[in-house]
């Protein structure tokens, strides 16, 4: 690691170890933690709900220190996966080195560490999110000689008492400043506090999202990553959801990573970017134009769309998110910088490179090429999502559509180049099949197309079975059409849900 990526890295561990995160071994956190006089030690790990669980250490010897981060501990998994039994119940959470961090808000100097789940054994858990996503992609690599990067997008709203000064206009706050954007402050504390635990912040914004009541103040605001290898694409977010809830509450604020907050207001997605890498160079663009491996890829996610909705929306109100008209996708299709597609090709570099020396006249420097940046979006999916299932879900679509000797045809047949809600694509409209509208079609979807997933065990039987039953259970089929103009009832289901994931 060069001199200048540890100077100017935030992350204290990176600064101390001067290392890369994938090369931390056991030493090195812990002489971290005797430097620092780090006195509590937490294990974090994402259990069948998707939702962070912790265990607390308080150190109190180097021995003791080094058996917990050699072993790991024992867990009730009865209590955190619905197949396991109580009468045989006992799992092993072992540290990954590479995602530890110290914790920002604690009073006593705190490293908090990801976990993965492993059986009585030893062998990874089948059906942990985490190594999932990991059998994902080795299966992946192994069939695509590909590597999986990806980043997301956290949207999320900020609710306070209203404040009367310097109001916003209603669905108006894309991009605003202070004092228009009531919460900049909050969400610059937030980008460097992730970016400190070893989030690879891009940058962060207010969004469209801003309304009021009379007494509340609704603000929507967007964090978005750095690609990097899928696993710890998937990592970060977690570990920056968590962070965000935390600040929040020393704030007094609360946030909410809902799709919905009230009908006729912006929703918050959760949209996943995603390229393919080969020794290591970006390979989505080829000739100056999207790639036949970037299309493939896309196919393959179009035609498990439908299904991976299962994972990536899963409470009743992520369907009042996807409706007409929104810049949230509806209809199966995909399309360049188009927001009611749902995948898009976001604006590239290609060709570009002249921009900065027009901009800046006096600069004679060499610019390098940018064409490496060029990604995907999938736009379905919001903060309900379990995130270590949604993007397993995506790097298994992508490799179904690697492999499907009809994925050309695919992609062409489901590219649209304008609004799709346009008068003059009423007839291109019609001929494409449309997202689930409820859990329930949902998990019907996952259920016919569960072949995708199980292939290689990637989802084991057991996870689609109970993804299946616990959409079924929200019992929401028509539920758009049911509440259609019962307000008080759609914001009883919002309340809900406000907390999701």
């Amino acid at each position: 690691m060069r001199d200048s990526e540890i100077l100017l890295n935030p992350n204290p561990l990176v600064q101390y170890i001067k290392k890369p995160i994938d090369k931390f071994t056991k030493a090195d956190i812990i002489n971290f933690i005797e430097e620092y006089e780090i006195e509590m030690l937490n294990f974090r790990y994402v259990a069948e709900d998707g939702k962070l669980k912790t265990l607390n250490f308080v150190i109190t010897s180097k021995a003791h220190l080094d058996t917990v981060l050699s072993g790991g501990e024992r867990v009730d998994g009865s209590s955190l996966f619905s197949f396991i039994e109580a009468g045989s119940s006992d799992l092993y959470v072992v540290p990954r080195y590479k995602t530890a961090f110290v914790n920002p808000f604690t009073e006593t100097p705190t490293l908090e560490i990801l976990c993965s789940f492993y059986n009585n054994e030893g062998k990874p858990l089948e059906s942990a999110p985490e190594y999932i996503l990991r059998k994902a992609h080795e299966e992946f690599k192994k069939s695509t000689g590909y590597v999986f990067k990806a980043l997301g997008e956290l949207e999320y709203y900020v609710n306070s008492p209203k404040e009367e000064l310097y109001p916003a206009v209603d669905q108006k706050g894309y991009h605003a400043s202070k004092p228009y954007a009531k919460f900049e402050d909050f969400r610059v504390e937030a980008t460097k506090i992730i970016a400190q635990c070893g989030g690879k912040v891009k940058y962060a914004h207010s969004e469209v999202g801003n309304f009021s009541t009379e007494t509340e103040l609704f603000e929507q605001q967007e964090i978005e990553f750095l690609p990097c290898v899928v696993e710890d694409a998937v990592d970060q977010m977690v570990i920056a959801k968590w962070l965000l809830r935390m600040l929040s509450f020393q704030y007094g604020v609360e946030i909410s990573f809902a799709p919905k907050i009230t009908v006729g207001k912006a929703g918050s997605g959760l949209h996943i970017h995603m390229l393919l890498e080969k020794d290591g160079k970006n390979i989505m663009v080829e000739g100056g134009k999207l790639s036949d491996t970037a299309r493939k890829m896309i196919a393959g996610i179009l035609d498990a769309s439908d299904a991976i909705t299962a994972f990536g929306n899963t409470i009743p109100t992520s369907y009042l998110r996807l409706v007409p008209h929104q810049e949230a996708p509806t209809n199966i299709c995909w399309g360049d910088r188009n927001r009611s597609v749902l995948v898009r090709v976001p604006l590239g570099w290609n060709g570009t490179n002249n921009m900065i020396f027009d901009a800046n006249p006096q600069e004679d420097s060499i610019i390098e090429e940018q064409t490496g940046k060029q990604t995907v979006e999938f736009r379905a999916s919001d903060g309900s999502a379990d995130i270590y299932k949604l993007v397993s879900a995506l790097v298994v679509a992508s490799q179904h559509g690697l492999e499907m000797e009809n994925s050309l045809d695919i992609a062409e047949k489901l590219y649209v180049d304008v609004n799709i809600f346009s008068d003059e694509n009423k007839n291109r409209l019609s001929e494409l099949d449309q997202l689930p509208t409820s859990c329930f079609e949902s998990a019907d979807r996952l259920a016919n197309k569960r072949k995708i997933f199980e292939k290689n065990n990637v989802f084991p039987k057991g996870v689609i079975d109970n993804v299946v039953k616990k959409l079924k259970d929200h019992d929401d089929e028509n539920l758009s059409e049911r509440l259609y103009g019962k307000h008080d009832e759609i914001r009883k289901l919002v309340i809900e849900h406000i907390q999701c994931q």
